[in-house]
């Protein structure tokens, strides 16, 4: 749903350092700098930037999507020896569903990141919620139209 998304940091510098190692283990990467923004992303294209501003964003939670467990494992590792805060460690959030799961840190500016992998152990993604099928209207049967004149009402006088 969403294409790309960009989040405002107080320090560029910093901000792509941190990034760089925390995302490694996601399998994202800096794709591009243009000096004063930077875009983050997979082989196809770039989905996350950072851009250097007077005031960081307002502190956003952005959750980045882990091809297995060992990678949020991994991410959460990273994040913290890059200077994140522990803020849930890795392991399973059963309340949103079965194979939820996901890790948090507060990254420098204050941002609470997550990763988080929905697959079961051993890779197998969860089996989407079957929608009930659509039931088929029957065809209505149209009643036949009466030849015969309705009731007249009687005038008053």
């Amino acid at each position: 749903m969403i294409d790309h998304f960009t989040l405002t940091v107080s320090n560029l510098g910093r901000s792509k350092a941190f990034y760089n190692r925390a995302l490694a283990p996601l399998g994202y990467k800096l794709l591009m700098d243009f000096g004063q923004a930077v875009g983050y992303g997979d082989e196809k294209k770039p989905y996350f930037w950072l851009k250097e501003g007077p005031e960081a964003s307002r502190p956003m939670h952005i959750a980045f999507q882990a091809k297995n467990r060992a990678a949020v494992d991994a991410f959460h590792s990273a994040a913290l020896a890059a200077g994140a805060r522990d803020d849930g460690r890795p392991g399973l959030r059963e309340m949103y569903h079965p194979n939820y799961y996901g890790s948090f840190v507060i990254e420098l500016d204050g941002h609470p990141i997550e990763a988080v992998c929905h697959a079961a152990p051993g890779g197998a993604k969860k089996a989407p919620a079957k929608k009930p099928a659509a039931k088929k209207a029957a065809p209505r049967k149209t009643a036949k139209k009466s030849r015969a004149k309705p009731a007249r009402r009687k005038k008053r006088r």
